[in-house]
């Protein structure tokens, strides 16, 4: 808000008005940015803490020859996982990652059959609310899906 007292003034304060709230749009960019890097940390985190043997951001050749990077490759007693950590604070930018992962689960499909076959795993932040169910069920087709809000099973699916 900017309260003008002399019609003269109302070019400067319009300024001031304008300066601020770009600043504020630059802050919640950075911030929305950040608190996807924060959630793989935290997941970081969690292997470390109940032992989990993993790798981040592993190099993985698709069937097309890409090379994708998903954000773990953990190893469980049982199986591998290739993981891929879905946080953002936007629903346009949540639709961009679930098309990505969509895409990435895709293309590495031929190593989810064999003996050593691997386990896909979406873990989806869901302590903020920019997911929809279709986009959930499009990833569901393709992985396992996680929540963050129940790390117990998640770390069930990867352990």
């Amino acid at each position: 808000m900017a309260r003008v007292k002399r019609p003269e003034d109302f070019v400067d304060a319009l300024t001031r008005l304008g300066q601020c709230m770009l600043r504020v749009s630059d802050l919640w960019f950075t911030l929305r940015n950040k608190l996807g890097e924060s959630i793989v940390d935290d997941v970081k985190e969690l292997f470390q803490e109940n032992h989990i043997a993993f790798d981040s951001n592993p190099r993985i050749a698709g069937r097309s020859t890409r090379t994708w990077r998903p954000d773990f490759q953990t190893r469980g007693e049982k199986h591998s996982s290739i993981v891929r950590v879905l946080s953002t604070g936007s629903r346009t930018v949540a639709r961009d990652m679930v098309a990505q992962s969509t895409a990435m689960w895709h293309d590495l499909s031929y190593l989810a059959v064999g003996k050593e076959a691997f386990q896909f795993v979406s873990l989806f932040d869901d302590t903020v609310d920019v997911w929809n169910k279709e986009d959930i069920d499009l990833v569901d087709s393709l992985s396992d899906i996680a929540f963050w809000s129940q790390p117990n099973s998640f770390l069930e699916k990867v352990a």
